[in-house]
């Protein structure tokens, strides 16, 4: 396993680091969408990239970072942001919906991009200047291995890039390990069809290009449902694919019981909030962001 993961891992690095390349040269091309030789009729039509933004609010993002974006959707346009949460978006790349949701969550919020391609941090880092966003940062690593505590985030976002992992249960599990109680799972990714075939997903260069490594929807569910999420919602958008289908994939981390006690209230919640995850009338104790 271990080398089989070192073996996409570089795939993916080596196929990104160029996009990163190309998109810093003014030569961006689409994050699921693989070049030639590769290269589906999908993504010759627009179902990858940033064609994908034109109808979001940009909300003063460089154009550089929309142009550069290789995802299969706009997870920022269903994640329900708000004020003072921090995000996580797994598998950042030029940034864009990192800044989106810099913005979303204002000053009093943070927003974190994850990538372990040195030239997609760069690229990312570039473009959170030119934006003038400073409540963003762009941090190195994998998604099996998310460099952050445990409950320290709000929001997890992820543009197309979960089923480019090796281990896609451990990216979930992960995924719920750094979200605090009721915190958000909210991803754009590709769907595979229960009949896609071995010899597709045994080709590595169709996995950096996001088709062979897509879990059915059945295992993404038992994936989400394995790491403790519940209320679990993925709705079909666009086909990528004759074998794969572009989705949003919601979920939330559940909140122990205990939170809604009077005793442990406190535990759940911070004084930064409005209103009370469990109910309580304005003045008492407020909740904790993703408590709410």
């Amino acid at each position: 396993m271990a080398e089989l993961t070192n073996e996409i891992r570089e795939a993916v690095r080596e196929r990104y680091a160029a996009a990163a390349q190309a998109a810093a040269d003014q030569a961006g091309a689409g994050r699921c969408a693989p070049g030639p030789p590769t290269a589906s009729p999908a993504d010759r039509t627009g179902v990858f990239g940033g064609a994908l933004y034109e109808q979001a609010d940009g909300e003063g993002i460089p154009q550089a970072a929309i142009e550069a974006s290789l995802g299969c959707g706009v997870p920022t346009a269903v994640a329900d942001l708000r004020a003072g949460e921090t995000v996580l978006d797994l598998g950042s790349g030029a940034g864009a919906d990192v800044l989106i949701s810099a913005r979303r969550v204002g000053p009093t919020g943070r927003a974190i991009g994850l990538d372990m391609t040195d030239e997609m941090l760069a690229l990312a880092r570039a473009n959170a200047a030119a934006a003038g966003v400073e409540n963003a940062e762009f941090l190195k690593g994998y998604l099996e291995e998310i460099p952050l505590p445990d409950a320290s985030v709000d929001v997890v976002i992820s543009n197309c890039v979960i089923n480019l992992a090796a281990d896609k249960p451990t990216v979930i599990r992960e995924a719920a390990r750094v979200l605090r109680p009721g915190g958000r799972f909210a991803v754009s990714d590709v769907i595979a069809a229960d009949d896609l075939d071995e010899v597709t997903r045994a080709d590595v260069a169709a996995w950096t290009g996001c088709i062979a490594g897509a879990l059915t929807e059945s295992e993404f569910r038992a994936a989400l449902a394995g790491a403790g999420f519940e209320d679990v919602e993925i709705t079909p958008t666009h086909c990528v694919h004759a074998l794969a289908t572009a989705a949003i994939i919601r979920a939330s981390k559940p909140r122990p019981a205990a939170c809604c006690t009077p005793v442990a209230l406190a535990e759940c919640c911070e004084p930064a909030a409005k209103e009370d995850c469990c109910g309580n009338s304005a003045g008492e104790t407020p909740p904790r962001r993703g408590c709410q």
